[in-house]
């Protein structure tokens, strides 16, 4: 088939962007495309767009299984003005009062609250005066290195050190020494908190990056000032925000093609030019973005023409990956909020595991999100309840074996952790995913969630740009600039759409 390719030579002519993949950077840039007046066609092989903002159904019941809030939330309310629309006529979102329920083997229960005075209340109530004088003073470096670091690197189409070193640098010497990016985030945790369980509490921010709080350079601190903004959860779970974004795709007149796979990106001229179908199917294209990583364009899952434009990320380079179980379960003994950590009593020999083993912990923290309840709760909770249960794992899903037995030792190793803290949790039905499932939901990745780990000092100016090596070919998502995570892929598809229109508009020119 003979692929037709668009031009530029009247102003009536709509220039055409194809998106493979309809994780939520690739739905961010079709929307912020055809709100620039772009036909878009978006193309995800999943049943379902959403991408890593999954849903699991267990029994009868619909579990997030991924994601299970958002933060940020001027990002995702900035997606559906550009539209000309509100977030909040057609997403409903209430503020978590508890961040999270966090306890230790020793018998520690601490709720961080969002509220300033009665998170510092309760720090001072459970681990004394001089651990809430610290954190006090943590709270203010922490939004420090986030109002540095926001505009010049996080939210910069292609952040560079030099040139946020120079934007940085204008504000004074001191701006940049408040980066903080010669230490790690553990180290710097220490000068707030003598006492390790609080360093294990915002250390575990580093996890939010798949990263390991003894590697990560400490201006990654900056994640407890993103949650302090505000944490909310979705009515109807994370999958309604998905589902809210692809209706705004579509009322812009976004065509959304899900159960399509991409065979090839197809290129002329060094100019990347449509997309071939598993089908056959030639779809021609003005630029085309993809939203799958980019070590599955660098192993050529997209075609030789896009090879170039990826970038191969060893084993070791990788983020962290995770065992879930998404459970109808009872629980038992400590009373659970929505977002709960059970921490492990050596978290240096959990990551010692986790990053220079490359092996589960023995003693693995756990996350669990109690689904049914937080602000959306209804007046009582069943005695079977939703609980999504997390721990982290290497990304070797390709490497690996995760089999039955594996998982079960895993989940055994779990639950004796959480019986430490004063908990149990009585699985009835369940569903599981490893390293294994998810290397194959995204593939060339091993499992990992959050692209490469930022384990480098200079990790975060390392990360591949929406623009590639390849013209016309443009990426997005959570390995590439700005990061992972549901408000910063978002960010990216913003970013991306930014690169395409103002490349189609110099073509034109």
């Amino acid at each position: 088939m003979r692929l037709v390719r668009s031009t530029y030579k009247t102003a009536h002519t709509t220039p055409h962007v194809v998106v493979v993949g309809g994780g939520m950077g690739g739905l961010s840039a079709a929307v912020n495309l055809a709100a620039g007046g772009l036909q878009v066609t978006l193309l995800e092989r999943a049943a379902a767009v959403g991408g890593k903002v999954r849903h699991v159904r267990v029994e009868d019941r619909s579990f997030d299984a991924g994601p299970t809030v958002i933060t940020m939330k001027d990002v995702f309310e900035d997606l559906f003005a550009c539209a000309g629309d509100h977030l909040s006529d057609h997403v409903e979102l209430a503020p978590l009062e508890i961040l999270a329920r966090h306890a230790w083997p020793d018998g520690t229960q601490f709720d961080l609250f969002a509220e300033g005075e009665r998170a510092e209340h309760e720090v001072a109530e459970v681990f004394g005066g001089a651990a809430a004088e610290g954190y006090r003073r943590f709270v203010a470096y922490a939004q420090g290195l986030y109002d540095e670091v926001e505009h010049p690197v996080m939210r910069a189409s292609k952040p560079s050190l030099l040139r946020a070193a120079w934007t940085i640098g204008m504000r004074g010497p001191a701006s940049i020494r408040r980066l903080d990016w010669r230490r790690n985030m553990w180290a710097a945790l220490g000068e707030f908190f003598p006492d390790p369980r609080l360093r294990q509490l915002f250390g575990r921010y580093a996890t939010y990056y798949g990263s390991s709080p003894f590697s990560a350079p400490a201006t990654l601190n900056l994640i407890a000032h993103a949650e302090k903004l505000g944490v909310w959860t979705a009515k109807g779970g994370m999958r309604a925000l998905a589902e809210a974004v692809e209706a705004l795709a579509v009322r812009l007149g976004v065509e959304i093609r899900t159960s399509t796979h991409v065979q090839e990106i197809r290129c002329e001229g060094g100019r990347a030019t449509g997309v071939v179908l598993e089908s056959g199917q030639v779809l021609a294209a003005d630029a085309v973005v993809s939203n799958v990583d980019p070590a599955a364009l660098s192993a050529g899952r997209l075609g030789a023409a896009a090879i170039r434009a990826g970038r191969p990320m060893p084993a070791r380079a990788r983020s962290l990956s995770a065992i879930t179980w998404c459970s109808v379960a009872r629980p038992a003994g400590m009373e659970l909020e929505y977002h709960n950590v059970f921490f492990s009593d050596d978290y240096p020999a959990e990551f010692d595991a986790l990053v220079g083993a490359r092996e589960v912990p023995a003693s693995p923290t756990v996350y669990i999100c109690a689904q049914d309840r937080g602000p959306f709760a209804g007046a009582s909770i069943s005695a079977r309840e939703r609980i999504f249960v997390l721990i982290n794992a290497p990304a070797d899903g390709d490497q690996a074996r995760f089999d039955d037995q594996v998982v079960n030792q895993c989940k055994d190793n779990a639950t004796r952790l959480l019986s430490r803290c004063g908990f149990e949790l009585h699985d009835e039905a369940s569903a599981v995913t490893t390293p294994t499932q998810f290397h194959e939901l995204f593939p060339e990745t091993g499992g990992a969630l959050y692209g490469a780990a930022t384990h480098r000092t200079l990790a975060p100016f390392s990360r591949p740009t929406a623009r590639t090596k390849v013209r016309g070919l443009y990426m997005v998502g959570g390995g590439v600039h700005p990061g992972a995570g549901v408000p910063m892929v978002t960010m990216g598809g913003r970013i991306a759409a930014n690169e395409v229109r103002k490349d189609l508009a110099s073509i034109s020119r």
